[in-house]
């Protein structure tokens, strides 16, 4: 039985036990601590795509992190779609000028592509440093 299927069956067992005008105050109590246990159960699926651009030179240090590729994908939760595009843009954070010249961004929430605000996949066009971040090698 997976997590949502036990919340399921205990939470039934709440329901049992507040018709029976609460007798047994402890289970339900236990019931809804695990409840709140498997609260990701209730969280979507945040997908953020990375695809950077390398510096000349410095691609094997730059893609290091999507484990020798340029583009990988990298799963983690999300309660709205609004709160998986603000990861997105997060993930536009460029903090080695001299190896990565710029990244690409896009995600999907539980499969759905999530738009930046001017309606476009790229979330690092809604990143307020990107032009501090982005295009900086050599420099």
């Amino acid at each position: 039985m997976d997590c949502s299927q036990s919340s399921l069956y205990l939470t039934s067992i709440v329901l049992m036990f507040h018709a029976q005008k609460m007798k047994n105050i402890s289970l339900s109590l236990g019931s809804i601590v695990f409840v709140f246990s498997c609260a990701s159960v209730f969280a979507g699926t945040c997908d953020i795509n990375y695809t950077r651009t390398a510096c000349p030179g410095k691609e094997a240090i730059s893609f290091k992190k999507c484990d020798g590729k340029a583009s990988c994908v990298k799963t983690g939760a999300a309660d709205t779609a609004e709160a998986c595009r603000v990861k997105a843009v997060a993930a536009c954070a460029n903090d080695r000028l001299d190896i990565t010249k710029s990244k690409v961004i896009t995600a999907t929430f539980n499969g759905k592509s999530v738009t930046n605000k001017a309606g476009g996949a790229d979330h690092c066009a809604d990143y307020a440093e990107r032009a501090v971040e982005f295009d900086k090698c050599g420099m």
